[in-house]
Parts: C-alpha cells; structure tokens; sequence
C-alpha cells in the first residue's frame, strides 16, 4: 500500500530516537563515577544532606539572634557607662577651669601679703619734692597703712559670695547629671529584671502545670487503686464470711466420726472430714520425716560435692585459656615482627621496581589522544 511506507520511516526514526535517548541515558550512569563506585542513592544523601544545612541553618539562626541580643545588650551597657565616663570627665573639666579662671592666685584674699611682685608693683616713697603725698614737715607714707579697707573687703566679700553661688549651680547641675544618669541605670536594670523575673515566672507556670497534671493523674491512680482494693477487701471478706458460716454449719466442727468414712473401698478415709490418728500413725509419720530429712542432707552434701568439683573443674579451665591466650599473644609478637621484617622487604623491592618502571618501562608516557580513544561508547 502507499501510505505505509512514511509511516514505517517515521516509525524508524522514532526507534532509533528512543535508542539514542537509551544510550545518552545509559552514558551518564555508566560514566559517572559517584554512582559507578559508590552506588548508593544520591538522592536520599542529597535529602539528608539538605535537611542537615536547613537543621544546622536553623540553630546557626538562633546562635545568631542569641550572639545579636548579647551584643545589643553590651552596646547599651558599653553606651551608659562611656556616657558616665564623659559626664565624670566633663565635671572634672568643668571644675579645672573652674579653678583656673575664678580661683587664681591672684585672686585670693591674702595674694597681696604672698605677692613675690609686690615691691615691683610697689611705688616709691616720693616721686619728687612736689609730690602731693608728701606733707609739710615732708612726712611720707608709712608701710602697713591701709586706706581703702572698706572698699576692698566689699569688694571681696562680694567675689566670695559670687564664687559660692558658683559653686552652689555648679554642685546642683553636678547632682542633677548624675541623678539623671542613676535614673537611666536603674531603669535598665528595672528593664532586665522584669524581663528576667517574666522568664522566671513563665518557667515556674510551665513547671507547675507539669506538677499539677502529675498530681492529678497520681490522685486519679491512688483512687482508682483504693477502689479496686476496697472490692478486693469485702469480697475477701464475704468469702470469709461464707466459708465460716460453712464450717460452723458442717460436719466438720461438730465431730461426727461417719462422715471420714469414705463411699468406696479405694478411698476409705475423707481427709477433709479427718479428726485426726492414733499414736502409732504419728510416730511412723515422724519415721518417715526423718528418713525424708536424712535423705535431704545427703542430697545436699552431693550437691556440695558436684559444686566444688565444677569449681575445680572452671578454675582449672581458665588457667588453661590463660596459659593459651599468653601463648596467643606471644605467637603474635612473632607473627607481627616478621611481618613488619617481611613488610619492610616488600617496601624496598616495591621501591626498586618503581624506580625501575619510572626510569626503564614507562619512559614513553603516553600523550592525550592515546587516552582519548577509551571510554566513548556504552558497549
């Protein structure tokens, strides 16, 4: 028919396609060699490797976030106590110059009697016979007179009450800086230990709901378990009831010698309606309780026997297993030395034969297309 002939080629090409897709699969598996020489199941490995990095990314986080709390917390104390740091060197500052511009020498109240200027500053007695200081009779100015004592001692109350009120705003500012300061420490420690105590509290809820689901689970046992003994007790108790009322009524008590006499030959005596045996049957009991006894003590002092010769008989094994494993090991010390002599041999020949192979056999190396003719087909 016509029309089967495109239709075969199409067929033939999709065979050989499907060969082709085979083949580069089978390629890729062959060569390479993780799944060649390992063979095990990359993707599981892949997976495990994955959910290890996103566990270790995870706890990498949280080291991280608890590293970044540190370190803002150490900012913040770092940040208040350089703050501290400053206002106590500005305060310091402030006083220096304090001291240097309004408490000078100079200033001081006796600075004119330890005044090493003085008689520099000094001016003379007379500066000539038409000087206004001199009187008549020429009498000049005598040392130690003071003339304007009112207005210096004004004057200098005036500078000390000035240098006291000074001082006065300086002190409050000096105060009122370091209040400030005290307020903001305090409320960061206020800060911590709430969030401190919060933790503390959170922990002792979570710890007390534990305790209370025990105790309630524990309360519920306890009751659980009187219930079932208190059952337990009145049906003992019923029971007990049940069986004296039994005897009282019975044969038993009321000592009725027909009712041990059995229905049958083959058991002649009732036990359970048994009043008791004669002298003679008592002491061939005993008889036979002592034969029981002396029979015992034998068997015990067999027992004896067989212990003591299976403890014989293990000391004497281990000391044997000992002899032998110090024998082993004595072997061994051999064994290993000739292999470490026998090793050594091997190690200079396997050095000969490779310096051998490297200068006689294998001096022609091989170049790049020579291994480039493997491997380049599946089959």
């Amino acid at each position: 028919m016509p029309g089967l002939g495109p239709q075969r080629e199409l067929e033939e090409a999709a065979a050989l396609e499907r060969r082709r897709r085979r083949e580069l699969l089978r390629r890729e598996r062959i060569f390479n060699p993780r799944i060649r020489t390992i063979g095990v199941d990359k993707d599981a490995l892949d997976a495990q490797v994955k959910e290890r990095k996103i566990q270790e990314a995870a706890e990498k986080a949280q080291r991280e976030r608890f590293a970044h709390d540190m370190k803002k917390n150490d900012k913040l104390m770092c940040l208040l106590e350089e703050r501290q740091k400053n206002e106590i060197k500005d305060i310091n500052k402030a006083l220096s110059e304090f001291h240097k511009n309004c408490q000078r020498p100079e200033t001081r109240r006796e600075f004119d009697l330890n005044d090493p200027q003085a008689l520099k500053k000094d001016r003379p007695a007379r500066v000539s016979d038409d000087d206004p200081r001199c009187t008549i009779s020429s009498m000049q100015k005598f040392m130690g007179e003071d003339l304007n004592s009112d207005q210096r001692m004004k004057f200098q109350k005036e500078q000390i009450r000035e240098w006291s009120l000074q001082q006065q705003t300086d002190r409050k500012n000096a105060l009122a800086d370091q209040k400030l300061a005290d307020d903001i420490y305090d409320k960061f420690r206020i800060e911590l230990d709430r969030k401190i105590m919060e933790e503390q509290r959170k922990e002792e809820e979570s710890r007390r709901v534990v305790c209370e689901a025990t105790k309630t689970f524990n309360r519920i046992q306890a009751a659980e378990l009187d219930h079932k003994n208190e059952l337990e007790k009145a049906q003992k108790i019923k029971d007990d009831m049940d069986e004296i009322t039994c005897l009282l009524r019975g044969d038993f008590l009321s000592e009725n010698p027909e009712q041990a006499i059995g229905p049958c030959s083959k058991h002649p005596v009732l036990v359970d309606r048994w009043k008791g045996m004669n002298q003679e049957q008592l002491m061939a009991i005993r008889q036979f309780q002592k034969e029981q006894a002396l029979e015992k003590e034998r068997a015990r002092e067999q027992e004896r026997r067989r212990d003591a010769e299976w403890d014989r008989q293990r000391l004497q094994a281990a000391r044997v297993q000992l002899l032998w494993e110090r024998h082993q090991q004595r072997q061994g010390r051999v064994q290993r030395q000739d292999l470490d002599v026998r090793n050594a041999e091997l190690s200079q020949e396997q050095k000969a034969k490779n310096i051998y192979l490297k200068e006689e056999e294998y001096s022609n190396i091989p170049t790049e297309e020579f291994y480039a003719q493997f491997n380049t087909t599946t089959r």
